[in-house]
């Protein structure tokens, strides 16, 4: 199964010192590892998002198309990046990602196939 894992903070990446990027940048690694590590799992790809200022919102109304820049309604809790894993079940990414930031609000989310 491929999966997504979404990550959400409400700490701006900006704010953090050295030091504590220095430990994000850590626990990210660790994570890659035990993902590399982990039998039937593999980390197909990811980043890191910028913050939610930075987005361009898209919405139609009929054959009307809608923008906005900016953060979805006011969230306080923002897209900060992603990974897509490959895993043979959900309780190996639930196990996996105990290696990312506990300030982290995580969603793991299945890839549809859709070929």
């Amino acid at each position: 199964m491929r999966v997504v894992v979404l990550m959400f903070g409400t700490v701006g990446w900006g704010s953090l010192s050295e030091t504590e990027r220095g430990s994000y940048y850590a626990q990210h690694r660790a994570f890659a590892d035990a993902v590399d590590q982990r039998p039937g799992c593999r980390l197909v790809g990811g980043n890191a998002l910028t913050g939610g200022a930075d987005a361009t919102m898209v919405r139609f109304a009929g054959a009307h198309q809608a923008v906005t820049q900016g953060p979805y309604a006011g969230a306080t809790d923002q897209l900060g990046g992603y990974y897509e894993v490959e895993a043979p079940a959900t309780g190996d990414v639930l196990e996996l990602v105990r290696h990312l930031p506990s300030s982290y609000t995580i969603e793991i989310r299945p890839v549809l196939d859709s070929a």
